[in-house]
């Protein structure tokens, strides 16, 4: 035997006898995962492990992209989380927690909503994602006209099986978007084209059920007013995991009735100019069962103006108000559309009256994803016909924006600011999105379209808002400020103005549930260290 074959047997040999402890050390989707297993209790029939996906899983990209809705944030060098829980029980969400904890992992909380900025499942340290999907039962009581719903819920799932089981006379107001998730739609107002009405989904909202920082499963009763008045606008993944919601149902009348007219330049004489101010002039506080989304673009050097409408009653009852109120519209019977309040919630998707059944908003997963950016605002006092001649111009030079302008008044007015989280309420005209969208990846595309979203954001701020300039938790926006630890100071830059007066008692809320800020992102509530 050479010298060298004596020295490969040696080097395996030692190899063989090498202790476990000089091992490699599990990796932390290891280490995870084990820990998972221990917290399991031996009497759940959905093992845990059925409903976790490490990186190596192959379903893993999948499970993790059905839900992303910008493409900005899936891709190649994003950070993917060492592992995605999707809970399919309870205990499944107390492990993911007391494991997040254990080992030092941020937990991202996803339920399918917009998310425009990607904070449910993206983050620059380890973390993982608990999503909700699977926790989707609905659980109606005609009699009392309540609801509970999971977290993991569509607004389609809610309102189809809603109108179902009351002969479409019940309805709940959320969103126009059925694909999105009821746990983060409603924790942040959850607003919709009944508002003016009935408010917002958490102004609809009599309890919930919920897992905290130490595990623990509680309701409104144990888990404290202070807390379900923060879970009700004010972001509950800074404070807990949602599991379900009880809503109380509202009822809508056997007709409704819809009409979206568009105008390019002028509309039977009547200027886009004047139309847009008119529609200030009454949007806010015309008859409280007609809401009239206002719709902002622009195209070919012109702006187009859409005016978009639901009102809580028959055509007839409509025109009169219309003629009254906005007779510089003219709008008429044939534009009017009267159909089931379960049928409108297609006519907001763009689809034609009867031409697609109504389950169709059973669809969880968009087929189609896009690039995008969003913005928000909120408009005390209307804006004057030379302040509208100035944005038309700034939509005309970046044509790839569009403003959606959202009338408040009525409910919404009468509401006060501390009853629940969300303060944005009385006073308020009307709630501006800003939108952006394109199709094309690659740093130039966005960089133009991003640029163009600012620069129309910018121009828009002597009609806004200011000290602060206030924005909608629901629409997300990094460019407002972010803090991964959630620092007091730094938290206080986006807080105010998602919170305005409401922050420093968040942070106080935040402060008692989490003094240890599990429960933290990068918009999140910060704990104030000083009342620790």
């Amino acid at each position: 035997m050479n010298a060298l074959t004596t020295q490969t047997l040696i080097v395996i040999v030692f190899l063989l006898i090498i202790p476990t402890s000089l091992a490699a050390p599990p990796t932390l989707e290891d280490s995870f995962t084990q820990c998972l297993t221990i917290f399991k209790p031996s009497d759940q029939e959905s093992p845990i492990q059925n409903f976790t996906y490490t990186q190596q899983n192959p379903n893993f990209l999948t499970i993790l992209n059905n839900y992303v809705r910008n493409l900005r944030y899936f891709n190649g060098t994003t950070r993917k989380p060492v592992a995605i829980v999707t809970a399919a029980h309870f205990t499944h969400i107390q492990a993911t927690i007391n494991c997040g904890k254990k080992l030092g992992l941020q937990l991202r909380i996803r339920s399918g909503g917009h998310d425009y900025d990607g904070m449910s499942y993206l983050s620059t340290v380890d973390f993982v994602v608990l999503d909700m999907f699977n926790l989707r039962s609905i659980e109606i009581d005609p009699k009392l006209e309540t609801a509970w719903v999971q977290s993991g819920v569509t607004l389609g799932e809610i309102y189809y099986e809603v109108a179902n089981k009351s002969n479409n006379l019940r309805g709940f107001p959320a969103g126009i978007c059925p694909g999105l998730g009821a746990g983060g739609h409603f924790s942040g107002g959850g607003y919709g084209n009944m508002m003016r009405k009935y408010g917002l989904s958490i102004d609809n909202i009599i309890d919930a059920k919920i897992v905290d920082a130490n595990a623990r499963v509680l309701d409104r009763s144990s888990m404290g007013e202070d807390l379900f008045w923060a879970l009700r606008g004010g972001g509950a993944a800074s404070f807990c995991v949602v599991l379900a919601w009880k809503i109380k149902l509202v009822p809508v009348p056997e007709k409704v009735t819809v009409f979206n007219v568009e105008t390019v330049g002028n509309r039977g004489g009547v200027t886009t100019t004047d139309l847009v101010a008119k529609w200030q002039e009454i949007a806010d506080k015309v008859d409280n069962d007609l809401f009239i989304r206002l719709t902002l673009s622009s195209s070919n050097k012109t702006v187009k103006a859409s005016f978009m409408g639901m009102f809580l009653g028959d055509s007839e009852k409509l025109l009169e108000i219309m003629n009254a109120k906005f007779p510089e519209l003219g709008i008429n019977k044939t534009e009017c559309i009267e159909m089931k309040w379960i049928e409108s919630v297609l006519f907001w998707l763009s689809i034609p009256p009867n031409t697609a059944p109504t389950s169709v908003m059973l669809n969880r997963i968009p087929q189609k994803q896009i690039f995008l950016k969003r913005k928000s605002d909120y408009v005390q006092k209307p804006i004057s016909k030379p302040g509208l001649e100035s944005i038309f111009k700034i939509l005309l030079e970046n044509e790839n924006v569009t403003m959606a302008w959202n009338p408040y008044g009525g409910r919404m007015s009468e509401i006060p600011e501390t009853e629940t989280a969300f303060p944005h309420r009385a006073g308020k005209m009307f709630k501006i999105q800003y939108s952006s969208n394109w199709f094309v990846p690659g740093e130039a595309a966005a960089r133009d379209c991003l640029s163009q979203t600012e620069r129309v954001f910018d121009a828009m701020s002597p009609y806004v808002t200011k000290n602060p300039r206030e924005a909608f938790l629901n629409y997300r926006d990094v460019d407002i400020g972010k803090s991964l630890n959630s620092t007091y100071e730094e938290g206080k830059v986006y807080g105010v103005k998602y919170f305005k007066d409401n922050f420093e008692k968040l942070v106080q809320v935040k402060t008692r549930v989490d003094p240890d800020n599990f429960f933290r992102y990068e918009q999140s509530i910060p704990v104030h260290i000083s009342r620790r």
